[in-house]
């Protein structure tokens, strides 16, 4: 996170704008401040994380949102790229997912998983700010209630 600013970098990676309205809402609703930057593809989301094209001066996200069902390119890919880019690898990632809890508990068990949380869809906005907030040093983006 920028030290001298109080938002959160965010990259959401996700095709569904209704779903990209709940995660708007519920960081709203949770008074997290950010910079939410949205992207629709898998292709868009490699150019972000590699500074090319349109995004040559994107900022280095504090936390990414991944669906895994993207057009263009997989999700799956995007995860891996990001955890083998060396200036992300150790950035958090949710992933995001359709899949019932059977499947996602096969997909955790089944591969090198290198995300840091999956939560499914549809996304309960409560276990979503739990899961953001849960992150070292993602807290000080929490904005405190007076």
């Amino acid at each position: 996170m920028d030290p001298e600013s109080s938002e959160a970098v965010i990259l959401l990676v996700e095709d569904n704008p209704g779903d990209v309205r709940l995660i708007e809402e519920a960081f709203s609703d949770g008074n997290i401040a950010n910079e939410l930057h949205t992207i629709t593809n898998g292709q868009a989301a490699l150019d972000f994380i590699y500074r090319r094209g349109e995004y040559a001066d994107a900022p280095r996200p504090d936390v990414i949102l991944l669906d895994l069902k993207l057009p263009r390119v997989d999700g799956e890919d995007v995860l891996h790229e990001i955890k083998h880019h060396p200036e992300l690898e150790d950035t958090p990632v949710v992933v995001l997912t359709g899949m019932n809890e059977d499947l996602i508990e096969s997909y955790n068990l089944d591969h090198d998983a290198d995300e840091d949380a999956v939560l499914k869809k549809p996304i309960d906005p409560l276990e979503f700010l739990d899961v953001v907030r849960s992150f070292e040093g993602f807290e000080l983006a929490v904005l405190r209630a007076e």
